[in-house]
C-alpha cells in the first residue's frame, strides 16, 4: 500500500505535466510542421508563442507555405512581423507569389511595404499584371482659344523598390492630367489636337511622370478628345461688352458734365441780363439828376433822343433790306431750279 502512493503521484504529476503540454503545445500542428520539414518550430517555440500571446496557426502555416514554397523565412521572423501588427498571412502570399513570377523581394522589403499601411500583395501582384487606371475628364486650352476636353488610360505597373515612400495613384493622375493641359495649351489649334491624339499621349510619357512614385507608367492612351468651348472667343466677347460699358458710362459722364455745364451758363447768362437790366435802369435816373445839376439841357436830350429815333430808324430799315435781299436771293434760287 505504501509503494502505490508515489506511483499515484507520479501518475498524477505525468497527467498534470501531460495537460500542460498539450495546453500549451498543438500537437496536430507541431506534427504537420515536422512533416514539412520546418525547422525552428518545437514545444519550445510554440510554448513562448503561447507565452507571448501569438496565435500559433497564425504563424506556423504561413510558414509550412513558405517553406514548401521554397521561400527563405523563418519562425521568428514571423513572429516578429507579426507582434509589429503586420499581417503574416499576406506577407507569405507575396513572397510567394513573387518567387514564383522571379520578382526580387525580400523578407525586410515585403515586411516594410506591409507594415506601412500598403498591400504587398497587390504590389506584387500588380507587378505581374499591370493595372488601367483612367483619369477623369481634363480640359485644355489650345492657342486658338478653343477647348478640348480628353480622358486617358493610364498603364502602370508596381515600383516595388519605391513602394515605400512613393506616391499613390493620385499623384499619377494629377501628373498626367498635368501633361495633358500643357501638351493641349500648346498646340497651335485645336485640329491640331484632333489630327494627331497620340502626339499628347507621346509627348507626357516623355516627361517622366513616374519619379518618385511607386508606379512605373507603361503608356498612356488618349480614350477620347472632345471640341469644348470657344474660351478666346467668349473671352473678346467678354471684353468688348465691359468695354462698351466702360464707354457709356464715359459717355454718361461727360453729358452729364456738359448738361451742368449748360445749367451754369444759362444761369451766368441770366445774371448778366440782370446786370444789364440794372444799368438801364440807372440811365433815366443819370439822365434826370444831370438835367437837374444843370449839366445837361433840354434841347441836349432831345438831340439824344432824336439820335436814338434816328438810331432805331436805321436799325430797321436795315433788319428790312437784310430781309428782302433774302427773299430776293430764295426767288432767284427758285427761278434757277
Amino acid at each position: 500500500m505504501e509503494m502505490l502512493v508515489p506511483v499515484v503521484l507520479l501518475l498524477i504529476v505525468a497527467l498534470v505535466l501531460l495537460s500542460l503540454f498539450l495546453k500549451f503545445v498543438p500537437v496536430p500542428l507541431w506534427i504537420n510542421a515536422r512533416a514539412a520539414g520546418v525547422e525552428g518550430v518545437n514545444p519550445g517555440s510554440l510554448i513562448g508563442m503561447r507565452l507571448r500571446k501569438v496565435p500559433q496557426d497564425r504563424v506556423v502555416n504561413p510558414l509550412i507555405a513558405a517553406v514548401k514554397a521554397g521561400v527563405p523565412v523563418n519562425v521568428n521572423q514571423l513572429e516578429t512581423h507579426y507582434l509589429a501588427g503586420g499581417n503574416v498571412d499576406r506577407i507569405v502570399s507575396a513572397l510567394i507569389s513573387a518567387h514564383r513570377a522571379q520578382i526580387p523581394l525580400s523578407f525586410e522589403k515585403a515586411a516594410a511595404i506591409d507594415l506601412a499601411g500598403r498591400n504587398v500583395l497587390e504590389a506584387v501582384q500588380m507587378s505581374v499584371n499591370p493595372k488601367v487606371i483612367e483619369t477623369p475628364v481634363v480640359a485644355g486650352v489650345a492657342k486658338n482659344g478653343v477647348e478640348m476636353k480628353a480622358f486617358a488610360r493610364v498603364t502602370v505597373r508596381a515600383n516595388i523598390d519605391q513602394f515605400v515612400g512613393g506616391a499613390g495613384e493620385q499623384t499619377v493622375l494629377a501628373r498626367v492630367g498635368e501633361g495633358i493641359v500643357t501638351t493641349i495649351g500648346s498646340a497651335d489649334t485645336h485640329k491640331d489636337v484632333m489630327e494627331r491624339p497620340d502626339s499628347i499621349s507621346k509627348t507626357v510619357l516623355a516627361k517622366g511622370l513616374d519619379a518618385g512614385t511607386a508606379f512605373e507608367i507603361l503608356s498612356i492612351d488618349i480614350a477620347d478628345v472632345i471640341v469644348g468651348q470657344n474660351i478666346g472667343a467668349r473671352l473678346q466677347t467678354d471684353q468688348a461688352e465691359a468695354d462698351k460699358k466702360i464707354a457709356q458710362a464715359k459717355a454718361e459722364e461727360r453729358r452729364s458734365m456738359a448738361v451742368a455745364r449748360e445749367q451754369e451758363m444759362k444761369a451766368y447768362t441770366q445774371e448778366m441780363q440782370a446786370k444789364v437790366v440794372e444799368s438801364q435802369a440807372q440811365i433815366p435816373i443819370a439822365i434826370a439828376e444831370a438835367l437837374a445839376a444843370g449839366r445837361m439841357g433840354v434841347m441836349d436830350y432831345y438831340n439824344m433822343r432824336n439820335i436814338q429815333a434816328d438810331t432805331d430808324m436805321r436799325s430797321g430799315i436795315s433788319k428790312l433790306s437784310g430781309g428782302d435781299a433774302d427773299s430776293g436771293q430764295s426767288n432767284t434760287t427758285g427761278a434757277q431750279s
